[in-house]
């Protein structure tokens, strides 16, 4: 009988505020989904964690909403937010797809898959209706989220995008269009062009420190300018005006460019190309305080501030002068130096010259005027000094008053928010000192600020303690939270005392700091030994502990309760002591070590690369365990004490038998170095010889001891993983990783057998070949053989080729259930009691459908997204099928948008092939006639229910307004009205 396995599966994800991968987008309460707490005031924050979406309350730290799509284990790398629609959240991921989430219901309303690496910048346009994505594979492309399609893909980068921004002509620009009312070249067809009428221009930076500014309309790219002199161009940032552009690069460095909106809008209207005309003028450059490469800028909603931010622990707020503000400055400049020309002047005797020179100055400073350097436009702020290297920042609120807040996502898994007084606090002093800002609000509890380094759980599974450098957290493994917070060393290893109540940490420092959970303090603080403690490890008695150091010395060390004196009384209380009783001392620096669970032997694994196994009681060699090419990380010995596993930095996992040493199996485990492994407890059927191993590949694997496979691997953690523990019943392990997620895996009731697994990772193998296969194939190229600038935004994925391969199938037999049925028809032509023939079951099974009606769910059911790629799938033969299916669904009046897609892409596609081809024609004259009818159709449908929709409207309007009369006016207007002095009045209330 073929031997299975229950299956362990990804539960759970806590210990992680924000990760470095994605940035920080900081949204008002007004927009929190329903069901949510009470507002706060402070605003919420939307941060990517790993492949999760967070929503953070910013003054509780309480976290309200996570998205997540099952299907998708990649990183989130960019998120942002529809400025028309606050609930709507356009979120990238590593993989390069791209998914629109609906904040209030927390699911999935629009995927999109076209890019080949992971997404680097997301931008809405001003309507909310189109999707600009740049990603690490160097192309744009622009989606449109209503047809929820790619529109095209802009290629002309030669590094990953760093920056975008939509740019639209002004509303003004209709004025420009009726002021060619004399040219034919103003109007078309009767229709005056506006501003809407145009699809608007791009602007986007790149690593290849380029400028490009690209027409949305012609779909080409109409300027280029190098953005950097001294490297990449790492960040871009657009004023809300769209007028000032700021690009960043290394060393500090800002460019300030100007964009000629009102060139563009005229532009946007005239068909003749200007070659010479330039919309993007550099205005000068400035430098940074931190001289490191800029990360991120943001403009302030109003307008009056620049925030920038580089890899270092601060943002540097810039202010932006108004136009009064720069020429009082540029007066008081004036102003000195004629005061030290005149002092020049006075000194050399020459006090007659200058009424000479009044018409000189004039010139100069109508010339100063004219050039106003971008320095005197720009000015330093303030630097907020913030708790750890900035990843992203937004600004927390729209409105200018008295202070401005700022949001700063930080690589140390923590988010802050800044109270920053603004300049009309400051005009009442006039002192020259930078603005007193402050920290408001911090989200830090849920969370460690450096990589989890160990993980004990406590006797009942119900508590975690995981220790990293700086503190110690304990969580209540059920509900995820944190229980309590304290302040240790650089902790290595860890683990609960008997009883629960009491946490031991070994830290570099050679201490050993005990910590009591209840009243969370540190009870005592052990100077262990001369080196770092690596490794320490309870006895199965519950009385004593033994540590291993770098010293290369084990100590063992018992409890004790001792009776303490309270100072100021003679009133005494109970107090753990750890008594030190014995040291084994070895020939090199100790890296693991553990008991026996029979408490008969003692493993110690040392640096050069070997196990040495003592007796407790004698402290004698038993063992020696060789074999592994590097040291031993670590080890674990089986509830049996038969077994022993090792697992080491030259990436095996070995087995031993505790009773001769002798290597039972070796196999190369993972493809980086392996930091812990760990046997599961009690096994159902394992005997307790099945055991977890988690490496720096970012992987857990699951062992059967005995028969020494595979059973499982688990993925889902994106950085190397530190440290597991499992739980004493076995029914879930607890890993922690360098990207601060402390991931739950849980068993289920799912049996997994091992040929199963073998034959899914092989698929998966195959399915990762084939799309990369595909897509070094779809590299489009002009006709001049170098790659085109513009081209189709799609992407064959395996999903793709499926939905193709359906479409394929459901062709395949429609086509032949059409003869079948035409068949029948002649047949019931001449013989009306014939029988029906025998359809094809699947037909019979959707209720007896027709085969064009199937062929339209099946298409149905593919996501518009996909659909084009699915198309692409279908090779041409196959294609006059469709065609015929497509002239059924037209004269059906079947769902006419997706028809009409459906026959406009296979045109454009194949059109080549089908205007060579002469069964083609009557096939598509048919459909045009067909197709003409049904739309003229659908459009009188549209404009009547469009005419109609106005007639309600205007008597909804009319009902809400009523007239009413004032009484006691009236009867004055009576009296008066004789003397036809005064009329009476109506008011209209709506």
């Amino acid at each position: 009988m073929v031997k299975s396995y229950l299956k362990y599966e990804h539960s759970k994800t806590f210990g992680l505020i924000t990760s470095a991968s994605s940035n920080a987008v900081w949204s008002p309460d007004e927009n929190a989904p329903n069901g949510t707490s009470r507002s706060t005031g402070a605003g919420r924050a939307i941060v990517g964690a790993d492949e999760e979406v967070l929503c953070w309350d910013v003054k509780k730290g309480e976290l309200l909403g996570r998205w997540r799509d099952g299907a998708c284990s990649a990183r989130v790398t960019a998120i942002v937010q529809s400025k028309t629609d606050p609930d709507i959240y356009a979120v990238g991921y590593g993989d390069g797809s791209i998914r629109i989430w609906d904040s209030r219901i927390a699911t999935i309303i629009i995927s999109f898959n076209g890019h080949k690496s992971g997404i680097t910048s997301l931008v809405f346009d001003k309507s909310g209706v189109r999707l600009a994505s740049g990603a690490q594979d160097t192309d744009i492309i622009v989606w449109d989220l209503v047809a929820e399609i790619g529109l095209f893909k802009l290629r002309g980068h030669k590094n990953q995008i760093t920056g975008l921004h939509f740019i639209h002509p002004e509303e003004a620009s209709s004025s420009i269009a009726n002021e060619e009312d004399g040219d034919d070249t103003g109007m078309t067809n009767g229709h005056t062009p506006t501003a809407d009428d145009h699809p608007g221009f791009l602007v986007s930076t790149s690593k290849d420190a380029l400028i490009k500014l690209w027409d949305l309309g012609a779909q080409h790219c109409m300027e280029t300018h190098v953005a950097q002199t001294n490297g990449e161009c790492w960040s871009m940032g657009v004023a809300f005006d769209s007028t000032t552009c700021v690009t960043a690069g290394n060393d500090g460095e800002l460019r300030v460019w100007s964009i000629d909106i009102h060139s563009l809008s005229s532009v946007s209207f005239e068909i003749s190309e200007d070659t010479d005309r330039r919309f993007l003028k550099e205005r000068g450059t400035l430098y940074r305080h931190g001289k490191d490469r800029t990360l991120g800028i943001a403009f302030h909603t109003k307008g009056e501030f620049m925030a920038v931010h580089g890899s270092d622990k601060a943002i540097e707020l810039w202010t932006i002068r108004t136009p009064a503000e720069v020429q009082k400055a540029l007066a008081r400049k004036r102003r000195r130096r004629k005061e030290k020309e005149r002092e020049k002047a006075m000194t050399a005797g020459l006090e007659g010259t200058q009424d000479g020179n009044q018409a000189m100055d004039d010139d100069e400073n109508q010339e100063e005027e004219s050039a106003v350097s971008i320095s005197e436009i720009l000015i330093p702020y303030v630097i907020v000094r913030t708790g750890g290297k900035v990843r992203s920042m937004d600004w927390a609120g729209t409105k200018l008053g008295r202070s401005i807040q700022l949001l700063a996502a930080t690589t140390n898994n923590q988010l802050e928010v800044y109270n920053i007084p603004t300049r009309q606090v400051e005009k009442k002093s006039k002192s020259k000192e930078p603005p007193d800002y402050n920290r408001v609000f911090l989200v830090d509890m849920p969370g460690h600020r450096t990589d989890v380094r160990s993980l004990a759980l406590s006797s009942d599974d119900r508590m975690l303690a995981s220790a990293s450098n700086g503190n110690l957290k304990v969580w209540n493994v059920r509900t995820q939270n944190c229980i309590r917070t304290l302040d240790c060393g650089y902790a290595l290893c860890s683990s609960f005392l008997p009883g629960d109540k009491i946490v031991v940490v070994g830290n570099r420092n050679g201490e050993l700091e005990i910590f009591d959970i209840a009243s969370s303090t540190l009870i005592e603080t052990v100077k262990a030994h001369d080196g770092p403690i690596w490794t320490l490890h309870v006895h199965p008695d519950g009385k004593s502990i033994v540590t291993g150091s770098a010293d290369k010395t084990a100590k063992f060390w018992t409890f004790s309760i001792v009776q303490e004196e309270i100072p100021g009384s003679k009133r005494t209380t109970p107090r753990l002591r750890l008594t030190h009783t014995r040291t084994l001392k070895v020939s090199d620096d100790i890296l693991s070590l553990r008991f026996s669970p029979d408490s008969r032997l003692l493993a110690v694994a040392l640096l050069d690369n070997t196990v040495k196994v003592f007796f407790v009681d004698t402290l004698k060699l038993f063992l020696n365990l060789y074999g592994h090419k590097l040291p031993v990380l670590n080890m674990d010995i089986s509830y049996d004490s038969k077994l022993i596993v090792t697992c080491s930095a030259d990436k095996n996992v070995r087995l031993w038998g505790l009773d001769f040493g002798d290597c039972h199996k070796a196999f190369f485990a993972h493809q980086d170095s392996i930091m812990q492994v760990a046997f599961v407890p009690h096994n159902q059927d394992g005997a307790g010889h099945h055991f977890f191993s988690a490496s720096k590949d970012r992987t857990l694997k699951y062992w059967d001891g005995d028969k020494f496979e595979q059973i499982q691997k688990l993925d889902g953690h994106h950085g190397e993983v530190w440290a597991i523990a499992v739980s004493r019943t076995g029914e879930f392990v607890v890993s922690a990783s360098h990207d601060k997620s402390i991931r739950v895996w849980n068993q289920t009731d799912e049996q997994i057998f091992l040929e199963e697994e073998r034959e899914k990772e092989l698929e998966e193998l195959y399915e990762g070949t084939l799309t990369t296969s595909l897509e070094a194939e779809d590299d489009p190229t002009g006709e001049s053989g170098e790659k085109s600038e513009v081209v189709a935004a799609g992407k064959q994925t395996a999903q793709t080729l499926m939905a193709g391969e359906k479409i394929a199938e459901a062709l395949e037999l429609g086509t032949a259930d059409l003869a079948l049925m035409a068949e029948y028809a002649e047949l019931k032509r001449k013989q009306p009691n014939a029988a029906p023939p025998q359809r094809n079951p699947l037909f019979l099974a959707y209720g007896n459908i027709s085969a064009e009606a199937h062929l339209l769910s099946v298409v149905q059911k593919i996501p518009a997204a996909a659909l084009q790629d699915a198309l692409l799938v279908l090779p041409f033969e196959k294609v006059g099928q469709l065609f015929a299916f497509l002239g059924l669904w037209v004269q059906r009046r079947w769902n006419m948008p997706l028809t009409c897609r459906i026959l406009f892409f296979m045109l454009k596609v194949h059109q080549r092939q089908i205007v060579a081809s002469k069964t083609m024609r009557p096939l598509l004259d048919a459909i045009r006639s067909s197709l003409r009818a049904g739309l003229t159709q659908q459009k009188d449908e549209m404009g009547v229910n469009l005419a109609a929709l106005r007639f309600v409207g205007r008597a909804v309007g009319e009902k809400g307004v009523r007239e009413y009369v004032d009484e006691e006016r009236w009867a004055e207007d009576e009296k008066k009205g004789a003397d036809g002095r005064t009329k009476r009045a109506f008011v209209d209330l709506a």
